[in-house]
């Protein structure tokens, strides 16, 4: 017996309606604890000097105009500057290290090799920011083992030197993982016919490791980035007065002591469009990268 047109249509329609209901609860998620506290910031930003307590009366532009003023902008260029630092020191300090673990390492260690650089992330970043203070102090470990060998100690405490050692430490093992992911599934033919040709060993790397790695280079670069530019707690504990940052800045317009939530959130929406800006840059020439090998 053939089914009726309007049953056909019902069904129909709920099958087109099934994965938009799935994606019901983690779309009220990301509406509640994202968009809507973007939008509130945007809302905030658009009101000058306000405080907690005062209404909301979004009128000017002026806590934007601050943003360009030399202090803060200063502020926010050696973010920029320590972000960009800390992304290429744990590119070029993590790429041999995912390059060895994932082609070179014996298979049975690779998963302990990987498990020694997973195991910092399972302690608080506070622990870890502590134990560099312990290290780079005046009187601390680092210079305890320079004295003992008769060298001059080095004064880095405080400084924005500390600040990247900090950062390039908490973040060096994303930039592991991700290659390690990226590494591991290169195509070995590739390799082994460039050298059968008699290609240089730097000229494999560039022209068939480099290019195959790019799209895990990419994410890469991207996520620690991203996390360096918001890290609070490095700079914060690491670093001195002439060491602050945008995520420190915030913080003072938040919850310093004199609060001004306007230009806190001005300067928040700029970092959120920055990080967007990195996303889609990511989304548009990473996967272009990926499709072209």
């Amino acid at each position: 017996m053939a089914s009726s047109p309007v049953s056909n249509s019902s069904q129909s329609w709920s099958q087109r309606l099934e994965p938009f209901l799935m994606l019901v609860p983690a779309g009220l998620w990301l509406f509640l604890l994202l968009i809507l506290p973007t939008l509130l910031i945007f809302q905030l930003s658009l009101v000058p000097g306000i405080k907690p307590g005062d209404l909301v009366n979004p009128s000017s532009l002026e806590n934007y105009f601050k943003i360009f003023e030399p202090s803060v902008l200063l502020v926010i260029l050696r973010s920029i500057g320590l972000s960009i630092l800390t992304t290429l020191f744990c590119l070029i300090l993590g790429f041999p290290v995912a390059y060895w673990i994932a082609l070179l390492a014996p298979e049975r260690w690779q998963n302990l090799l990987l498990l020694g650089f997973v195991l910092p992330l399972w302690t608080s970043s506070l622990l870890r920011a502590y134990a560099w203070i312990s290290i780079l102090r005046p009187t601390g470990v680092l210079n305890t083992i320079l004295t003992t060998l008769h060298l001059p100690a080095l004064d880095v405490m405080n400084q924005l030197p500390a600040v990247l050692i900090g950062m390039t430490y908490s973040l060096l093992p994303y930039m592991v993982l991700i290659l390690y992911s990226s590494l591991e599934k290169l195509d070995r033919r590739l390799l082994e016919a460039a050298a059968d040709l008699g290609a240089p060993p730097k000229d494999v790397f560039m022209n068939v490791t480099v290019p195959q790695a790019l799209p895990g280079i990419a994410a890469g670069v991207l996520l620690v980035f991203i996390n360096a530019i918001g890290d609070f707690i490095n700079p914060e504990l690491l670093g001195g007065p002439s060491s602050m940052t945008a995520a420190r800045l915030l913080y003072s317009r938040f919850l310093g002591a004199s609060p001004d939530w306007g230009m806190g959130s001005a300067l928040s929406a700029l970092l959120i469009m920055l990080v967007t800006l990195a996303i889609v840059c990511l989304i548009k020439y990473g996967d272009k990268n990926a499709r072209s090998i």
